[in-house]
């Protein structure tokens, strides 16, 4: 029995890996523990096997913050990350896993530009919000010993019942909109089912290292639109008549791919591609127990 201690109380990532492990692995305890107040660092990690870390800033709109709000996600992302991990290797905790994110790698090419991360890209965060995950990571690899073992998770959007960020505004307008523009990209994405296999293969396999777990297949973001509406047995017309306005807003007909302000930043956070090359997410066991339309229709289910 792999004792784990998920520090990070209410997240999604961490409340949707209790209930995973609950569900179905009975080779796994796991114990929540709460780091908004200071009675954390009271806690005695010796007796876990492993430590799940999913405290943190999620991703906001970057520009729209002040500097002290900026400060807040190095105290958050960064320190605090790297104060738990201190901790741990000194009570003697044998395994940390933290969360990281395919954005330190920056942001997603524009609308009709393509962007594959292979595993000769660089880092290259775009914004303080992956600057601060990324610098938790290099002070988290300073730590890592034969005895105290760092698994880095550098996962791309992930979603599931519940879950924040862009997928549900895309399942508000699946559920909505009569049409909706039918734009051939790539994603790479992360049912929440399919990260609660990774992270408990992680475990049992006591793993380190830096990892990128995403489901096998890319996922169009009009497809996955689609299959949304269709979990709601609604029928979605999708179209491109808009596409040439989605285009020059976007940013495809120049080099660099950049958007025209917001509501390009917008366009290609939905329609731009982004993924990682699907060598890198290669493990020896496989985790990706959920295909894409499976996972809409869980996530959707009533």
């Amino acid at each position: 029995m792999k004792r784990v201690l998920i520090t990070g109380a209410g997240s999604y990532i961490g409340t949707s890996f209790e209930n995973w492990v609950k569900q179905y692995m009975d080779s796994i305890a796991v114990e929540t523990l709460d780091m908004r107040e200071d009675s954390w660092r009271e806690k005695d990690f010796g007796g876990f096997d492993a430590i799940f870390h999913v405290a943190g800033i999620a991703h906001a709109d970057v520009g729209k913050v002040t500097e002290a709000q900026k400060a807040l996600y190095y105290q958050i992302n960064t320190e605090l990350t790297l104060e738990c991990a201190r901790k741990a290797k000194r009570d003697g905790a044998g395994q940390f896993i933290f969360m990281s994110s395919i954005i330190v790698y920056g942001e997603s090419a524009g609308i009709g530009h393509s962007r594959v991360i292979t595993a000769d890209t660089p880092t290259a965060p775009a914004n303080f919000y992956g600057d601060s995950k990324l610098k938790a990571e290099m002070g988290l690899q300073e730590l890592a010993s034969e005895k105290f073992k760092v698994v880095i998770l550098r996962p791309p959007m992930i979603y599931g019942r519940g879950s924040k960020g862009n997928y549900p505004l895309l399942a508000k307008m699946a559920r909505k909109l009569p049409f909706f523009p039918d734009v051939e990209n790539q994603r790479s994405m992360l049912y929440i089912g399919n990260l609660c296999r990774f992270v408990a293969l992680m475990i049992e396999n006591e793993e380190s290292g830096t990892f990128f777990p995403q489901n096998k297949e890319y996922v169009c973001t009009s497809e996955m639109v689609r299959l949304i509406a269709e979990s709601h047995k609604k029928r979605i017309r999708l179209t491109r008549s808009a596409n040439l306005i989605l285009g020059v807003l976007g940013g495809k007909y120049t080099k660099r791919g950049v958007g025209c302000g917001k509501v390009g930043r917008l366009i290609n956070k939905a329609f731009g591609n982004f993924v990682y090359d699907a060598q890198m997410s290669f493990y020896q066991e496989n985790y990706c127990i959920y295909g894409l339309a499976e996972s809409i229709r869980l996530t959707e289910q009533v």
